[in-house]
């Protein structure tokens, strides 16, 4: 188990401290939206935090090679510092807190063996790797209590949670990458995509009324033909990724983003108006990704953040609106670090 300096998170959350005060990350063009920015992880590679409902805890995932070889589970707590990490076996994916704090959801390998599955072959160029070992389990706190949700054979990860209690997630059980919903003990499976491509990321808005996601689709037969023979060997090439909205259900889908990039990790601000995502829209190199935000409705981007090329990725709001965390190259950090930041959010 790590544990973050108490002291420099106590400084970062402005409680009583003596010393300088904590440096504020926020570059100037972000100071819009954003200020008050503090990094909360320390080297790394720390990715998808998401808020427990009582926005005092986070949930995120780490690599750090050589203690931890793939990513495994933490919990942060974000009054005392205090991080535990909650798993140890497998690889691990993104982490999600059901309401009431009580439990909370992430995708494993461990049923699988112990060991981390091997990577993507990358001979074929760049690629994810979707494991079929793969199942969706909730656990405790502590990560006791495990509860295997989906153990059917097949891909079954990318859980997200409603504030109603709902969970949306991705799997292969169709022949496909598509979103299904279903009850928290995993019970009430329905499908929500049906069309051909990699369709996960997904999140529900505030409300729970609707969800938003991020998408692969194709431009020719010889395209659909190279995915389907990926997704058979258990791999995807996330080239051209796109936003789509739709009701909870799958109904009124419509595309929000068409720049011809990579976007993902979509969520909803607070009053479900806008989309805040990742894109490496505006990218001179096509390798950078920052947050940008645009009108449910549609419509043009508003930047966000402003690192070129850096990572900014996974952002999520806080339940009660005041901040957003996120996953950052942001300096300071070595090579190839990633750590989280908070910051407060200005509409």
């Amino acid at each position: 188990m790590k544990c973050l300096s108490i002291a420099l998170l106590a400084l970062s959350l402005g409680c009583a401290s003596s010393g300088p005060p904590p440096r504020d990350y926020t570059l100037p063009a972000e100071r819009g939206h954003l200020s008050n920015m503090r990094r909360l992880t320390d080297g790394g590679t720390n990715a998808e935090a998401y808020w427990s409902y009582d926005d005092r805890q986070l949930i995120l995932q780490r690599t750090a090679k050589p203690e931890i070889e793939c990513d495994q589970m933490f919990v942060l707590d974000l009054a005392s510092g205090d991080e535990r990490q909650i798993t140890r076996d497998g690889r691990t994916t993104c982490g999600f807190w059901l309401p009431g704090d009580e439990r909370l959801l992430f995708a494993s390998t461990h049923e699988a063996g112990p060991e981390c599955p091997p990577k993507a072959d990358k001979s074929q160029g760049y690629a994810w790797a979707i494991y079929a070992s793969y199942d969706i389990f909730s656990a405790d706190p502590d990560g006791g209590d495990l509860r295997n949700l989906t153990s059917m054979p097949g891909y079954d990860a990318e859980a997200t949670v409603s504030r109603q209690g709902r969970i949306v997630f991705t799997s292969t059980r169709s022949g496909d990458l598509e979103l299904w919903t279903m009850a928290q003990d995993g019970s009430d499976l329905r499908q929500v995509t049906d069309s051909l491509g990699y369709d996960g990321g997904a999140f529900f808005s505030n409300d729970g009324a609707q969800i938003v996601w991020r998408a692969t689709r194709f431009d020719s037969e010889e395209e659909r033909e190279q995915y389907r023979a990926l997704l058979a060997e258990g791999l995807v090439k996330p080239r051209k990724m796109e936003l789509f909205i739709a009701d909870a259900d799958g109904a009124n889908r419509r595309q929000l983003t068409d720049n011809g990039g990579a976007n993902f990790a979509p969520f909803f601000t607070p009053d479900d108006s806008h989309i805040v995502f990742a894109s490496s829209l505006g990218s001179a190199s096509g390798f950078g990704f920052d947050l940008w935000m645009m009108p449910v409705e549609g419509g043009e981007p508003e930047r966000i953040t402003y690192t070129d090329n850096a990572f900014e990725s996974f952002p999520m709001f806080s339940w009660d609106g005041e901040q957003i965390v996120f996953t950052s190259g942001r300096e300071p950090g070595k090579a190839g670090d990633l750590n989280v930041f908070v910051a407060d959010w200005t509409p």
